[in-house]
């Protein structure tokens, strides 16, 4: 059999589409000749990492993820805490590397979960697909015995007539699909985002990977759950999934277009961020404003070292000072 999802293009999402391509367009036509797109990749790759991991519940916070990324210790967290928050920094990085690959194989999918739940996984093996029945809530996943079949048929739709629809419902219909199916013991969750992730990346969507759509979904957990659950209430009519997958897809791209606002270097002299400036750059995104004494113990460097890493910044726009000068904040500079 051949796999056919079931939706109808309404009103609100064309609506949606429409204001997603226009977004997209201005996105990518800001971000041609900027020198700091890699700090922007590697904010959304942590933003990625922490929300996906935050909805399966690993509790630490965005700033303890980018820690973990920098290779900095943390001496309050579980060891699987940080295995779990790890491992979707491999996976990410599988999929980044992989952006372009086609046609996707059961093997692909193998290798991916095997990265994202190895060594985390409190049921199964990671890699395979499930032998044992498994509940999700209130629903059942097909059995067993089913799950290779319908994954055949997923891929057969994921290589061939998913490229007939926009990339904005094709990763929504495979995120749905791919946990209706439940293919694994467990890790189903993180592994479907990625692979709604992926198919944007395939897709050439997001070229410059700079989207965190699972920031959407973390923050606003019990319309995600109840949007997955209402297709199959709908009798596996996705009209409504792919609405609420459109509006989280078109309220990250204004989030990453206020980023990419915030970031942009209005003077004559492009600016090259080195590492301290970027974390300052994160920490003030995060925190909203610091004074003096807080970012010099947050970047850990002396007074002076602090002024070095802010003076590029404040000279370029990036940041500026607020307040008086005993009780002086620096913040993002609102352009």
């Amino acid at each position: 059999m051949t796999y056919i999802p079931q939706f109808i293009i309404s009103p609100q999402l064309l609506a949606e589409v429409e204001q997603i391509a226009a977004l997209r367009e201005r996105i990518q036509s800001a971000v041609v000749d900027l020198v700091w797109i890699p700090a922007l990749q590697k904010d959304t790759r942590t933003r990625n990492v922490h929300a996906s991991t935050a909805i399966e519940g690993n509790p630490l916070t965005l700033e303890q993820v980018r820690a973990l990324e920098e290779g900095r210790e943390l001496s309050s967290s579980g060891p699987r805490h940080k295995r779990e928050v790890l491992n979707y920094f491999a996976g990410l990085r599988y999929l980044e590397k992989n952006a372009a690959k086609t046609p996707l194989h059961h093997e692909d999918i193998f290798e991916l979960h095997r990265i994202l739940a190895g060594e985390v996984m409190d049921q199964g093996e990671a890699g395979r697909y499930r032998n044992i029945g498994v509940r999700v809530g209130q629903y059942l996943p097909p059995a067993p015995a089913a799950v290779s079949g319908l994954m055949f048929e997923l891929l057969e739709w994921w290589n061939t007539a998913a490229l007939q629809h926009s990339p904005v419902l094709s990763s929504a219909i495979l995120h749905y699909r791919f946990e209706a199916i439940h293919p694994f013991a467990d890790g189903n969750g993180r592994t479907g985002r990625a692979l709604a992730l992926w198919e944007l990346y395939r897709r050439g969507f997001d070229t410059h990977h700079i989207f965190s759509v699972d920031e959407y979904y973390w923050e606003d957990r019990p319309r995600y759950y109840a949007a997955l659950a209402g297709v199959r209430h709908a009798g596996e009519d996705m009209t409504a999934w792919l609405e609420y997958c459109a509006e989280g897809l078109r309220k990250t791209l204004e989030q990453a277009w206020l980023r990419i606002q915030s970031l942009q270097v209005k003077s004559s002299e492009k600016l090259v961020l080195r590492p301290r400036q970027e974390q300052l750059l994160h920490l003030l995104r995060d925190h909203g404003s610091m004074a003096p004494g807080e970012i010099w113990q947050a970047l850990g460097v002396s007074r002076q070292g602090a002024m070095d890493v802010l003076r590029p910044l404040l000279d370029a726009g990036l940041v500026e000072k607020v307040g008086g000068k005993k009780t002086g904040r620096y913040t993002l500079k609102n352009q």
